[in-house]
């Protein structure tokens, strides 16, 4: 999904970022607290250096080694402070980014399966780290900083103030002009970032599947060809990036012209009233430090805005995943026993005005029957066993799940009655263990054995590590046709009704497979099985044959 230009209105934006904000508050108000302290230990330090100077130089009467180890004792409290600043943001504060982390992963996993393509997994990755990282700094550090600036910044004008009102007019008369360019500022900034993340994830989205795919990419010889198009998108982030480094440059460079005409000028009312006697050395410092102590928060204002906008941006990004629709919550149903599938008058459309993959298809998957269903690419094999699992809803009929008790629509709720082996290679990284202890995480060894012995995949055992070899990325470091058998393995050890095959043994010789699918039936034959395949040698241990037609 690629969007440009802004989608929420920030008042929808920060109303997320409040819902949001409750697993993050614990350290928000820990650096507020912290924050606040230093604050007023730092004012306290002014006035503590004001009247040392002036005891120093005579100008005041009191103990000089006391304000100093009253001094020194403020100095060791705020080193404490920072330590403490320090500890808390790397305790809590990936303690809140995982929990925000994790509630979005669960989220996409819970989403509706039709729904989770309208994003690349390059995208969705992006937001999951980039984002969250941005949202969580938003409301740990950003917004507990806004508030001790802002408390900095009162609480300096007004002890200023009571020392020098014209002073601290002067140094305030410069707030207005931050304002506006502010707001000028984060208009057009805002639109700037979105570009720049979407950039970021069309970058990572191209760099991912040229990894999964490098094979591809080096037999057809398009390693030059890909190079060249991540350079151009490549090109396209550096412009903006450009365009973002020139609009802040112009825009932090006007705020620091009029800060700097402001500090000369009440440097220089300093000056004159130490000259006539108005004031003492001592005093004379303390403006100096004031004057700091007041620019430097709207500065800091200045510095985070474009954090601001950056993290509104990626609240954007990540209310578009809320977006997603998800399942209803699941209340299993488990038929027990052999269980059967009827199709009544189905017909299927992935949208509105799409092609109809299903058109009235009628058909009951008896229990413990073993049906095989061929056609041509794209004629609805792959749709009709989605629409089983409920992964897509029928545009028309229904489907139910029954034995010799009850019935059940098919929904969320009756998916725990099947095993599903999808098309391609579906094995985690990890070990080879590891894998089958997804299908059945009590599963004991003799378990597993039994599963990759009927799934013809005993040759774990004679591998150096046997089932504690470690498999990479896509079964890496095992064949095609090994890695279809382990996950046909990890299909068995699911406590199932149905299993669906979807052209899972396409990588075997015609040896193996009739082997393969004889152990299956021995096995289980209580079990409904569902096989799609392109192989008329399959067909025949099948008690049923099923034909798709295109439509």
């Amino acid at each position: 999904m690629r969007i440009n230009k802004t989608k929420y209105p920030t008042k929808a934006i920060l109303k997320w970022l409040w819902a949001k904000h409750k697993g993050c508050r614990t350290q928000a108000i820990a650096n507020i607290i912290i924050g606040i302290t230093q604050v007023c230990l730092g004012l306290a330090g002014v006035e503590t250096l004001r009247r040392l100077v002036d005891i120093a130089t005579g100008a005041r009467h009191g103990s000089l080694f006391l304000l100093i180890g009253i001094f020194a004792g403020i100095m060791l409290a705020e080193l404490l402070l920072h330590i403490a600043s320090t500890w808390i943001s790397a305790t809590l504060g990936v303690r809140s980014q995982n929990t925000m982390q994790r509630n979005f992963f669960e989220r996409i996993l819970n989403g509706k399966w039709s729904g989770i393509g309208r994003f690349h997994s390059g995208d969705i990755l992006n937001r999951l780290f980039g984002d969250v990282s941005d949202i969580v700094r938003l409301m740990t550090e950003v917004i507990p900083s806004v508030a001790v600036i802002t408390f900095q910044f009162i609480a300096s004008f007004l002890y200023l103030y009571s020392m020098d009102s014209t002073l601290a007019y002067i140094l305030i008369i410069v707030s207005p002009v931050f304002i506006v360019l502010s707001r000028i500022y984060f208009r057009k900034m805002r639109r700037i970032v979105r570009k720049i993340k979407d950039s970021n994830s069309a970058l990572q989205s191209i760099i991912q599947e040229c990894v999964q795919h490098k094979m591809v990419i080096k037999t057809l010889e398009r390693t030059p060809l890909m190079t060249s198009r991540l350079a151009s998108r490549q090109s396209m982030l550096q412009s903006q990036v450009k365009s973002r480094a020139k609009f802040t440059i112009f825009s932090k460079s006007i705020i620091n012209i009029g800060f700097a005409g402001a500090y000369l000028t009440a440097l220089v009312w300093g000056l004159t009233q130490l000259q006539a006697g108005v004031i003492t050395v001592g005093v004379l410092m303390a403006f100096t430090q004031l004057i700091n102590r007041i620019q430097r928060p709207l500065l800091d204002m200045a510095r985070l805005l474009p954090v601001f906008v950056n993290s509104l941006t990626s609240s954007e990004r990540l209310m578009e995943l809320e977006e997603l629709p998800l399942e209803p919550a699941a209340h299993p149903h488990r038929l027990s026993g052999s269980a059967g599938i009827r199709f009544d008058n189905v017909t299927y459309r992935y949208t509105e005005s799409g092609r109809t993959v299903i058109n009235n298809f009628t058909h009951d998957f008896r229990p413990g029957s073993f049906t095989a269903i061929l056609g041509e690419t794209g004629a609805g094999k792959t749709t009709l066993l989605r629409l089983m699992l409920s992964l897509v809803s029928t545009t028309e009929g229904s489907v139910t799940l029954y034995n010799g008790k009850e019935a059940h629509p098919a929904s969320p709720d009756t998916r725990c009655n099947f095993s599903y082996v999808p098309q391609g290679n579906t094995l985690f990284s990890g070990t080879i263990r590891e894998n089958l202890l997804m299908g059945n995480p009590k599963a004991t060894t003799e378990q597993m054995a039994r599963a990759l012995r009927t799934a013809m995949a005993d040759f774990a055992f004679n591998l150096p590590e046997g089932l504690d070899t470690i498999c990479g990325e896509h079964g890496g470091g095992l064949s095609e046709g090994q890695a279809q058998r382990i996950t046909i393995a990890r299909a068995l050890l699911r406590p199932c009704s149905i299993l669906l095959l979807d052209e899972a043994t396409s990588a075997l010789d015609n040896t193996t497979e009739r082997q393969l699918l004889l152990n299956i039936k021995q096995e289980h034959p209580d079990t409904t099985i569902i096989f799609v395949t392109h192989r008329l040698d399959a067909v025949q241990y099948a008690d049923e044959q099923i034909t798709i037609s295109k439509n």
